[in-house]
């Protein structure tokens, strides 16, 4: 792919006035001049590949190739590929830079990743972006500014099959502080799943969930590891989710 005659459509989970979407924005037009936008109004966190069909969608136009879907990332790339592009679809679809890793297991929680994975299912490339950051320190957005370009141009230079998005994470790091880039498989663990009880003015009991890392050490060589040895985690999610070894045990019993 030429990513400089290639159309790129960005979306993300934050919303279209997050910082991590005008990061990814400087990101993508340093690619290409054929840069299109369509993000969620508000923030999605979390909202992971949900659809919105209980209630009517509303896609805004904000600006030269710019729009606005009041749902979820699935809603604003589904409408965009399907709406907007009657003639040529993108040939890229960027989603993020999200504000927080996508790591692990919480890539199934992710709006940032189900951006992607619509894309994906729509017959786009997809890659999504995500950047660390210490609960020490506000992140260094200057990391995914300064290594996205690379990062993206590499991963498209080569071939993937049509059901598979790639993933990346930046380490919660400077941009000179960055130990290379890495290819590696998902951390099997539960990244955060804290919950804290907390009452409110009227003496009613609340909950807050939080993502807290777990205190476990990171696996060797996994996203997780990389990103705490400062290296960018780049990671191939595969949209097939069953699982092949279990169905021939199952078939055992069922047939």
């Amino acid at each position: 792919m030429n990513l400089a005659d290639s159309r790129i459509l960005l979306s993300n989970d934050d919303g279209i006035q997050s910082t991590g979407f005008g990061v990814l924005e400087r990101v993508a037009r340093s690619l290409s001049d054929d840069v299109w936008l369509c993000a969620p109004e508000t923030e999605q966190s979390g909202a992971s590949h949900s659809l919105t069909l209980h209630r009517p969608l509303r896609l805004r136009e904000q600006g030269p190739r710019r729009y606005t879907v009041d749902g979820t990332p699935t809603d604003c790339i589904l409408l965009a590929i399907n709406r907007l592009f009657p003639d040529r679809k993108p040939d890229l679809v960027l989603s993020g830079v999200n504000h927080g890793q996508n790591i692990a297991e919480d890539v199934t929680y992710s709006g940032t990743i189900a951006a992607a994975m619509e894309a994906t299912l729509l017959g786009v490339r997809a890659v999504a972006l995500s950047q660390r950051f210490s609960p020490d320190r506000a992140p260094d957005w200057r990391t995914a500014e300064r290594w996205a370009p690379e990062v993206v141009r590499k991963v498209i230079s080569v071939e993937w099959p049509p059901n598979v998005l790639i993933n990346v994470n930046f380490p919660a790091c400077g941009p000179e502080e960055i130990d290379g880039m890495t290819v590696v498989p998902h951390a099997n663990r539960k990244v955060g799943d804290i919950s804290e009880e907390r009452i409110d003015p009227r003496g009613r009991t609340y909950y807050w969930i939080g993502g807290a890392l777990s205190g476990e050490e990171a696996p060797a060589g996994t996203d997780a590891a990389a990103l705490g040895e400062n290296r960018i985690a780049i990671t191939p999610i595969h949209l097939d989710l069953t699982h092949y070894a279990t169905i021939e045990r199952l078939r055992a019993v069922v047939a």
